[in-house]
């Protein structure tokens, strides 16, 4: 862990400049909000029903009343929850491949199926939490992006 969170805060990561990439998109869903959806893991975890009403009124395909009545937004929270989705056989086996350095299994992508908010407490110290802190209020500070 020490030497994944030293090389993300150095910005080496195989998924390149994470905050700049949360800063890019973040200004332009501000810019055009009709064309960008910006969404925080904390907001899709607390009310992923109300996630899933924001997402279809950006692809501005509305629910019809039937729908609405019949809870096609719940069906669609049950579908994509965790158990759901890591029963599925494709999600059993395979992967991703990585680049030439193999291949990604498709069980990274999913880790306890729990929500937890403040999770980072149990895998970083406290040292790396303030450090992580002050990297995020300094590559944040003055956008108006917070996490």
């Amino acid at each position: 862990m020490d030497g994944s969170f030293s090389m993300f805060c150095e910005r080496f990561s195989p998924y390149g400049p994470f905050w700049d990439h949360c800063l890019e998109y973040w200004r332009e869903s501000v810019a055009r909000p009709d064309s960008v959806l910006f969404l925080k893991y904390e907001e899709i975890m607390s009310d992923l029903a109300q996630v899933v009403r924001k997402l279809v009124k950006f692809l501005r395909v509305p629910p019809t009343e039937e729908e609405e009545s019949s809870g096609v937004a719940q069906e669609v929270v049950r579908l994509c929850s965790f158990e759901t989705l890591t029963s599925l056989q494709v999600n059993q086996v395979g992967g991703i491949r990585h680049g030439d350095s193999g291949s990604i299994g498709s069980s990274a992508f999913y880790r306890k199926g729990e929500v937890q908010v403040g999770d980072w407490a149990n895998h970083m110290s406290h040292e790396m939490g303030d450090k992580f802190n002050r990297i995020v209020q300094h590559k944040l500070e003055g956008s108006g992006l917070v996490f």
